[in-house]
């Protein structure tokens, strides 16, 4: 689809704000020369973002022999934004200001089975009110409420087309949010989410081109080509778990067998620790966070069978990762999600030498492969970042009569706080 004028102006807003966040305070010069932008337009855009109060003057810098630069910085209280991390055995809400700073979490589990979307709906609501509440901020001053929903996402209309781990297709999830929850809402799925946080604050910032590995109850790949988020023409891109790794192996929700999900999300780990060992004290049945969690004190204690385990989830990891590496040739690879933090360091030090044994050298030699970095959960991270975008493009519409925008300010008001 063309891009019009106005979405490129919105586009580039978002890159200038994106910035301002990560490096606060900054000047307009500095904006120009990180975006590719020229100080004209960069100079515009941060007056309408001046305007809509979500950055802030903070003063002056001494230029060589020049005039005094202008000084701005995200304005942290200009507003408020949410991130939802809706997975399959848990939703996890986050509250940001506008630096992007956590300022209150909430938390429910998802027995198994509890997944009708009027379930998953009093789930994501009751933690969404209970942000808003622990933080004691005004509603009005919420500017969306971005959701990360597992599976293919319409991102246009919000209804989730398919999720194969809850057998949902073509839900109408944001319709039926949006009848318990009055914040705009923005959908789209974990992959995209993670590879925004990485490419904003983690490991994959200042690279043009990355792959976030989630590892989690589902598995895929967020893509980062060109400095942007990739999402292929109906935003499906990075469904790798569900490429085939083993011909005719286990089967999958999706249909096919032998997926990477079947071998390195949590359900594939607890089938590798059933294959190694059938009575193992380390597997609790029907409870993936307690098996991994299990298992990665097991391997930090040096468990046989948990290294073992681990020893062969990494050799499945890492083969499909050097088919990543092969075909889109990266800076760098992150492992994301909570499969990935429960491992830590041993689990990447097993899949950099399993990925060592299946990837063409050029490539490999050109990548690092790491953990990522990101203190806080990188999904909520990254949904909230949907909602910082939705909100810029309802600003560039003149809004839509809910309070999708920030209030106008005068220019200078603020403290100019700013992410560290």
């Amino acid at each position: 689809m063309k891009r019009t004028s106005r979405d490129i102006r919105t586009a580039n807003r978002y890159e200038v704000l994106r910035q301002i966040i990560a490096e606060s305070p900054t000047s307009r010069q500095e904006l120009a020369a990180a975006t590719g932008l020229s100080l004209a337009t960069v100079a515009t855009l941060v007056g309408e973002l001046l305007d809509l109060g979500m950055i802030t003057e903070v003063g002056f810098e001494d230029s060589a022999g020049g005039r005094p630069r202008g000084l701005v910085a995200v304005d942290a209280a200009g507003g408020a934004l949410i991130g939802v991390d809706l997975a399959e055995t848990y939703v996890r809400v986050e509250l940001f200001d506008l630096a992007l700073n956590v300022l209150a979490r909430a938390e429910e589990k998802m027995r198994p089975g509890e997944n009708r979307p009027e379930q998953v709906v009093n789930h994501v609501a009751s933690a969404v009110g209970s942000v808003v509440e622990r933080a004691g901020i005004e509603s009005a001053r919420v500017l969306g409420a971005g959701v990360s929903v597992p599976g293919q996402v319409d991102r246009a209309t919000g209804v989730s087309e398919y999720a194969p781990n809850w057998d949902w297709h073509d839900v109408p999830l944001q319709d039926l949010l949006a009848e318990r929850i009055s914040h705009p809402l923005y959908l789209d799925n974990p992959l995209r989410a993670c590879a925004v946080a990485e490419l904003w604050f983690g490991a994959a910032r200042g690279h043009g081109d990355a792959v976030v590995v989630n590892l989690g109850t589902g598995v895929g790949a967020g893509l980062v080509l060109g400095g942007g988020v990739h999402r292929g023409v109906s935003n499906s891109a990075g469904e790798w778990g569900h490429t085939t790794l083993v011909l005719d192996g286990r089967p999958c929700h999706c249909g096919n067998r032998g997926c990477v999900e079947t071998y390195t999300g949590a359900p594939g780990i607890m089938l590798n620790l059933r294959e190694v060992s059938p009575r193992s004290p380390l597997l609790r049945p029907g409870d993936q966070t307690a098996t991994v969690d299990a298992l990665a004190r097991g391997v930090a204690s040096g468990d046989p069978v948990a290294v073992k385990v681990l020893e062969d989830t990494a050799r499945y990891v890492g083969a499909g990762i050097a088919g990543l590496i092969n075909l889109f040739n990266p800076e760098v690879v992150v492992l994301s999600s909570w499969v990935a933090a429960a491992f830590g360091e041993p689990l990447l030090d097993a899949v950099r030498e399993a990925v060592t044994r299946h990837a063409l050298r050029r490539p490999l030699a050109a990548t690092r492969i790491v953990l990522s970095p990101i203190p806080t959960d990188p999904v909520c991270l990254g949904a909230a970042t949907f909602a910082l975008e939705g909100a810029l493009q309802a600003a560039r519409k003149g809004g839509n009569g809910t309070h999708a925008t920030a209030p106008a300010r005068t220019r200078g008001s603020g403290s100019g706080s700013g992410r560290p």
